[in-house]
């Protein structure tokens, strides 16, 4: 008698435990991933420097935040 109350206690607990994961799952909202499209273009500096004088190169990428123009720009021309 005394392990089925101690089985049914720790189920309880089991199930209390999982509802509470549960409900707090759904209330906490996920943090939004990314940027809202529209706001420029991100300037990745692309540099290198082979150590000597004078030596490699700099140059800066521009990524367009915005989806649509991304696409195009990352598009083969034809």
């Amino acid at each position: 008698m005394d392990l089925a109350i101690g089985i049914a206690g720790i189920l309880a607990v089991i199930m209390l435990v999982a509802f509470l994961a549960r409900s707090r799952a759904k209330l906490d909202p996920k943090p939004k991933r990314g940027i809202h499209p529209g706001q420029g273009d991100q300037m990745i500096n692309a540099s290198y420097d082979s150590g000597g004088p004078g030596g490699g190169h700099g140059t800066i990428i521009r990524v367009p935040k915005d989806p649509q123009e991304y696409t195009k720009a990352m598009s083969p021309k034809k």
